[in-house]
């Protein structure tokens, strides 16, 4: 198998989208988070376009897998740390669902993703 180019990946660009609506949204946050779940959900969304790349780099189906989970799991996380922000009333849920909408579609493009790579 060879590398593939990850701006042809759709899940690539949709997490990277995903990313900069993390930024913008998140730096509504008190200055006392910069250092607790501020820094710990910008980490977790940058994580998933960086895993998908990571494993778009790689040479063989199974290590592509391998960090496709990765981002996979990075998802489920970030879900968790948005909606953290919506009941600790740091965000209002308003903000907060077209995050989750995105993150949804993000997390069933890796699933298929993951899918289609299956031995």
């Amino acid at each position: 198998m060879k590398s593939h180019r990850i701006e042809d990946l759709k899940v690539w660009s949709k997490s990277m989208a995903l990313v900069k609506e993390v930024y913008l949204v998140t730096a509504e946050l008190p200055s006392e988070e910069k250092f607790g779940l501020l820094s710990q959900i910008r980490r977790c969304a940058v994580s998933i376009p960086s895993n998908i790349a990571e494993g778009a780099g790689r040479n063989n189906k199974n290590e592509f897998y391998q960090f496709l989970g990765i981002a996979f799991g990075s998802t489920y996380e970030l879900q968790t740390q948005l909606q953290l922000l919506i009941e600790l009333d740091f965000i209002s849920e308003t903000k907060i669902v077209p995050l989750k909408q995105l993150l949804a579609e993000i997390q069933k493009m890796i699933y298929s993703l993951k899918t289609s790579l299956k031995l």
